[in-house]
Parts: structure tokens; C-alpha cells; sequence
């Protein structure tokens, strides 16, 4: 019997940020898979909406709402999968956007308190869930962990997103350590940086700069995580996926 590539029956993804945009797309490509999906929002009806969603597509998902940003909630969220499903395989680490929204704002007409939205959501956030969850990964000897970046941290841009796009930055050099500390125990932690999306008035932009020319969408980045989240990606990681549409290459 050959086995059917790309599939994740039997495993159970946590995706945060994953009541809205690009999130509802990584779900539901990850439940398409066969993956049992963790819908975590800081808003319990943005997650239910999904799980909803993703129930009537005949996809098996519960919420798990939590501020990833409060060490305390992510332990509590983490220990309440556990308890439900006893695992956790894949970790998409998606939540980007603080509530309040982006606030372009050039770098030299904000505050402190505007800079720390971004850390504490874009670097503590994903250290907290990675502290939470990459421990029970270990001690199976498997797992996933992908986290959603933006191509901002490489490409420098007038749009007054400098403090966003730092912390794109760190989060970048985080998983490349992350990965250098797990690739011994079967765990694998890459990113995929996005370029255009289509989750605002994007598509004229997009069209004018993408070698593709549209913005992407939530399918894209979903399929983007589907591989990374595959067992045929195991001797990946560490690494960085561009999924810019052509917009950058080098």
C-alpha cells in the first residue's frame, strides 16, 4: 500500500490568530489534511466563528482562545489541548497583529508604548507558546512548529511599520536557534514570510509589484504551512520560505 503524501490524520495543529484572515486558511488547510485543529483567538467569538466553519466542512476543530501574549493564558490554553487531544504536533504560530490594528506611524512619531504592541505579541508571544508547547514535542520525538513572518524584516520601507517589522526580525532569529536546539529530537521550526496579502486594499499594489500579480491569500500562505507541517519535511528547517508572489528575490 503507498502511502498518501501530505497528509496529517491523526495530528493535532494549534494555530493562533486563527479567527480571522490568514489564520482561517491555515486551518482549513491543515483540517483538509486530516489534522484536528486548536482554533485559538483572543476573542472566543472569532474562534467559535471558525470552528464553526470548519465543523460544517466536515473538519474536526474546538476553540482554544488564550492572549498568547500572557504566559500564564498560553500555559493554561497549552495544558487544556493536552488534556483534550494528549498532543499537540504541529505549532503555527500566525497572531501578528495587535488588537488595535497596525498604526502606521513613522518611526520617529511613536512611543515606546507603540513599539511594545509588536514585541510582545510578535516575540513574546511566540516564545511563550514555543516554551509551552515545544517540551511535549521533545518528549515524543516529533513536531512542527511554523511561524507566519513578513517580508518587512528584509526589505526596508516607508510605510511606518519599522517597530512591526523588528519584530518580524527577531522572530526570524529566534527560530533559527529554536531549530538548532530540536532538530535532534525530531522537531522542525521554519517560517514563511509574506508578502502582499490580500487582507487589505492590496490587489493594485500587488499588481504592480508581484511577478504573479495578485496579493495572496489565505489558501497561499495555508499550503505554505501544509508543507512545513508535512512529515516529508522533515530534513527542512530552520529555514525561511518567501511567499511574496515574485516581489522579492534575493
Amino acid at each position: 500500500m503507498i502511502n498518501e503524501p501530505f497528509r496529517l490524520h491523526g495530528q493535532v495543529a494549534l494555530v493562533t490568530g486563527a479567527g480571522r484572515g490568514m489564520g482561517v486558511g491555515i486551518a482549513r488547510m491543515l483540517g483538509q489534511l486530516g489534522a484536528q485543529i486548536a482554533v485559538n483567538d483572543i476573542y472566543p467569538e472569532r474562534a467559535d466563528e471558525t470552528v464553526q466553519a470548519l465543523i460544517n466542512e466536515g473538519i474536526e476543530a474546538f476553540s482554544a482562545c488564550a492572549d498568547v501574549t500572557d504566559y500564564t493564558s498560553v500555559r493554561h490554553m497549552v495544558d487544556t489541548i493536552l488534556e483534550r487531544t494528549g498532543k499537540i504536533d504541529i505549532f503555527v504560530a500566525n497572531a501578528g497583529v495587535p488588537t488595535d490594528g497596525m498604526g502606521y506611524c513613522k518611526f520617529l512619531d511613536s512611543t515606546p508604548e507603540d513599539w511594545q504592541k509588536f514585541v510582545n505579541l510578535n516575540m513574546f508571544g511566540l516564545m511563550n507558546c514555543c516554551h509551552a508547547v515545544v517540551p511535549g514535542m521533545k518528549q515524543r520525538g516529533y513536531g512542527r512548529v511554523i511561524v507566519i513572518t513578513s517580508e518587512s524584516w528584509r526589505a526596508g520601507l516607508p510605510m511606518g511599520i519599522a517597530a512591526y517589522a523588528a519584530s518580524k526580525a527577531g522572530a526570524v532569529g529566534f527560530i533559527r536557534h529554536l531549530a538548532a536546539e530540536t532538530g535532534r529530537s525530531g522537531i522542525t521550526v521554519n517560517a514563511l514570510s509574506l508578502g502582499t496579502m490580500n487582507n487589505w486594499d492590496s490587489e493594485a499594489m500587488a499588481k504592480k509589484t508581484c511577478f504573479v500579480p495578485r496579493a495572496g491569500s489565505p489558501e497561499d500562505v495555508g499550503a505554505g504551512v501544509a508543507y512545513f507541517a508535512s512529515k516529508e519535511a522533515e530534513w527542512v528547517t530552520g529555514q525561511v520560505l518567501p511567499l511574496n508572489g515574485g516581489s522579492l528575490t534575493a
